[in-house]
Parts: C-alpha cells; sequence; structure tokens
C-alpha cells in the first residue's frame, strides 16, 4: 500500500505542470474589491473577475507573472500597463505579445480593464457628471487595484518598484496616474497616448472631440459626463491633465513612444489604410509633443522616441513595450526619489509625499501648486489661504521660526512641531515660507 501511495504522489508530481500558476493560491477579496472568479487563460497568466461600488459592473484583472513565480519566495516589482480604447486586458496578452516580451525578467505585470466588456472605456477618472451611474475608475485603478495586488501578490509595493505605462487612452490613463499620484510610481511611459488633453489649445480642442465622441458613440453616454465641459469646467480639466501637472512628474522616469500616423515598416495594407487609426495616431502624435515641449519647458529629463513613420496599432505598441522593457528594469535597479517637492493640484485638500495642504475656499476646484517644499520651507501658489502639513521632519514639541513673505509683506510665527514631528503652517495665499 505505502508503495502504491509513493508511485501516486510521483506520478503526479511528473504530470503536474511546471510553473502552472494555479499552484499559488487564489486572490482573495480586500481594499474595495470582491473576487468573483478566477481562471488561468495561459501560462503565467492569472484572470480575476472582480466587482467594487466604484464601478457599474464586474470587470478583470489579468496579471502575467515571472517565470518560477510560483516556485519561488522572491518579490518582485510590478509593471501596470493599460490598454486602449475599446480594448481589454487580454489585448497586451495577446497583440501586444507581452508574455514573449517579459520572458526571463523579473516582473509582474498587472492588467486591469479600464472599460465595460470593450467599449469606449472610462478614461481613468472618476467622471464629472456620471447621471447616477457608478462610473469611478481612478478610484478603481490607483486606490483598489494597486493595494489589492500588493495584498495578493508577492510585490515590492513601494515606489521605488513600482511603474505605469498604457497605449492610447491607456497612454492618458498611465500619464494622468502618474502626475497626481507621483509618490506611488517611479516610472511612467505612454506609447502612441495622449499624455497631453488641456493645456496647449489645439490639443485640447482634439482631445475634447475624442473624449466626448468616445462616451457618445461608444458608450452610449452623454456629453461632458466624463471632465465637464472644457469651456465652464475648465479648472477640472486643469486637475486631470498631466501637461498642466508637469511639475508633478519631477524626479520620475517618463518615457514616451510616438508616430504620425503615416504607415511605417510594421503596417500591413490593412493598418496602413486605416483611416481611423493614422487620425487618432497624428492626434495622439500631437499630444505627445505638446508634453513633451511643457516636460523641456519645466527643465524635466524625460526619454521621447518620435519614430515618425507608424500607425496607431498593435506591431508599433508590442515594439514600444520591449524597448522600455530593459529601460524599465535598469530604473528598478537605480531608483531616486525627490528630496524637494512640488505638487499642484485643484482638489480642496490633498496630500502627496507625507506634505499635507488643505485650501480655504468655497470654490470647490482651482489650481493651487506646492512648490520646492523641504525641511527649509517651501512656496505655496494660490488665491486662497491654506493649512499646509509638513512630513514628520522635526524632532516632537522643538519649535521653529516660520517666516511667511506674501508680497511686500513678511510675518514670523513660531510653530511646534506635534507628537509625531509636523508643523502645521497656515499660510495666507501666494507666498514663501522659510523654516529655520
Amino acid at each position: 500500500m505505502r508503495r502504491l501511495l509513493v508511485v501516486a504522489l510521483v506520478s503526479i508530481a511528473l504530470v503536474a505542470p511546471a510553473g502552472s500558476a494555479s499552484a499559488e493560491p487564489a486572490p482573495v477579496s480586500g481594499h474595495g474589491l470582491t473576487v468573483v472568479d478566477t481562471t488561468h487563460p495561459g501560462d503565467r497568466i492569472v484572470e480575476t473577475t472582480v466587482s467594487t461600488d466604484a464601478l457599474q459592473q464586474p470587470v478583470h484583472i489579468r496579471v502575467v507573472l515571472p517565470e518560477g513565480y510560483d516556485a519561488s519566495t522572491e518579490r518582485y516589482p510590478v509593471l501596470y500597463l493599460y490598454h486602449g480604447t475599446s480594448g481589454r486586458p487580454s489585448d497586451w496578452t495577446g497583440a501586444g505579445d507581452a508574455v514573449r516580451t517579459t520572458a526571463g525578467r523579473d516582473v509582474i505585470l498587472v492588467l486591469p480593464e479600464a472599460g465595460y466588456d470593450g467599449n469606449g472605456g472610462g478614461w481613468f477618472v472618476d467622471w464629472w457628471n456620471p447621471a447616477g451611474a457608478r462610473q469611478q475608475w481612478e478610484t478603481f485603478e490607483v486606490d483598489q487595484v494597486i493595494p489589492w495586488i500588493d495584498a495578493n501578490y508577492r510585490t515590492v509595493a513601494d515606489r521605488d518598484h513600482r511603474a505605469i505605462a498604457g497605449l492610447s487612452q491607456g497612454g492618458f490613463g498611465a500619464m494622468h496616474a502618474a502626475a497626481r499620484h507621483p509618490e506611488l510610481f517611479t516610472s511612467v511611459a505612454t506609447f502612441s497616448g495622449a499624455p497631453e488633453i488641456y493645456r496647449d489649445p489645439v490639443v485640447r480642442a482634439g482631445a475634447s472631440f475624442v473624449i466626448e465622441g468616445t462616451n457618445v458613440a461608444l458608450n452610449g453616454g452623454q456629453p461632458f459626463q466624463m471632465f465637464g465641459d472644457p469651456l465652464t469646467n475648465g479648472a477640472h480639466w486643469q486637475g486631470h491633465d498631466p501637461g498642466t501637472l508637469v511639475e508633478n512628474l519631477r524626479g520620475m522616469d517618463v518615457e514616451m513612444w510616438t508616430a504620425t500616423g503615416l504607415p511605417g515598416q510594421l503596417d500591413t495594407l490593412q493598418s496602413g489604410l486605416s483611416i481611423s487609426g493614422n487620425v487618432i495616431e497624428t492626434l495622439t502624435h500631437l499630444s505627445t509633443l505638446a508634453f513633451h515641449r511643457h516636460l523641456d519647458q519645466a527643465g524635466i529629463a524625460h526619454h521621447l522616441d518620435n519614430y515618425v513613420f507608424g500607425t496607431h496599432s498593435f506591431p508599433y505598441w508590442a515594439q514600444d513595450l520591449r524597448e522600455y522593457l530593459p529601460r524599465l528594469m535598469d530604473r528598478f535597479a537605480h531608483p531616486s526619489t525627490p528630496t524637494v517637492i512640488t505638487y499642484a493640484s485643484t482638489a480642496k485638500a490633498y496630500a502627496q509625499w507625507d506634505w499635507g495642504v488643505a485650501v480655504h475656499r468655497i470654490t470647490a476646484e482651482r489650481l493651487t501648486t506646492l512648490a520646492k517644499a523641504s525641511a527649509a520651507g517651501f512656496s505655496f501658489t494660490g488665491a486662497d489661504a491654506a493649512t499646509v502639513v509638513t512630513p514628520p521632519l522635526f524632532p516632537p514639541g522643538t519649535t521653529r521660526s516660520v517666516r511667511i513673505k506674501r508680497n511686500l509683506a513678511t510675518s514670523t510665527v513660531i510653530a511646534t512641531a506635534d507628537a509625531t514631528g509636523r508643523l502645521k503652517i497656515e499660510v495666507p495665499g501666494t507666498s514663501n515660507v522659510t523654516i529655520s
């Protein structure tokens, strides 16, 4: 009997597929996500269907695991990779060749869904006017998916080992997440993306046309549900435009790939003659170049590959990913974090890099900027007074002299660090603050 048991166990071991993703425990619910189902659609691939109060219906999160993941105890960096309009997570593991591209790389690939059943998508934002529907895509993609992944997979759960990228609409989504949440990502990349949607007036017109067309024609929605009317809700557009928030990206690895829409060497006859694909590539090209100019103006280092000849199609995006991945792995190996913080937002209250700002105003949205913030001080730009809370930079209970200069007036106050080592400083609008 004992010999038969040994033979049976050996037989099971021999037929069990090496490296099978199913050897790992199944993902569980948490962080606002309820697991509906988990499948293993391919080697190294785990796909989980989740429901959330943030969205109208269940969506999918596809994960591509490193080779040998189930046989190791190592933790891995993560690349969040977004699909485009009318896409699905499976696009990247199919036409995007992501499984083969990541073979031999110690990285977990996370492919969250960004729309319902291949519709026009939600543009990665919490909608301005969802008209009763649940359309909180930024909440889902950033606030829920990221901690859920860290809880269910062996990630290195810090900024230095987390990156984000995407194609087309997903390129906007990636840059949008990076610009609004820079403390979460060390690198961001766009492939034929729309990294700017508002700051440049020409780009604004094209972006508004595409965004509204996406929602009305592909989602069956109404105009201006996602961002509001750019003419009357400009502050809301600013708050979601990476071009306006470009300073937030200082110290991050920023990478972009783009073409003009003219057919190139990877095109077939069909893709080369696709009018819609060529026009979309032209529009994303304009957006990328405008964003590139604003990065240059701000003195923010970045990588731009403008390969000119190429259409809005997967052969180019797969190539972009192949080129980005070794650069990303080098960034993971040599991360950097800014020591002086600049962050802009249109929100009444925001927190990044452990700095907190609460703006005292009635209007819901207006752009303010906390700039060059460190233990030595900061500048604040905004029409309204605000409360600024520092990180825990000072010994608890100690006092600091805080000099506040606004226009030609200068005042000095004494601030005491609280039990956590933070200072709370009241600023009367646009001011330069020195802490000593």
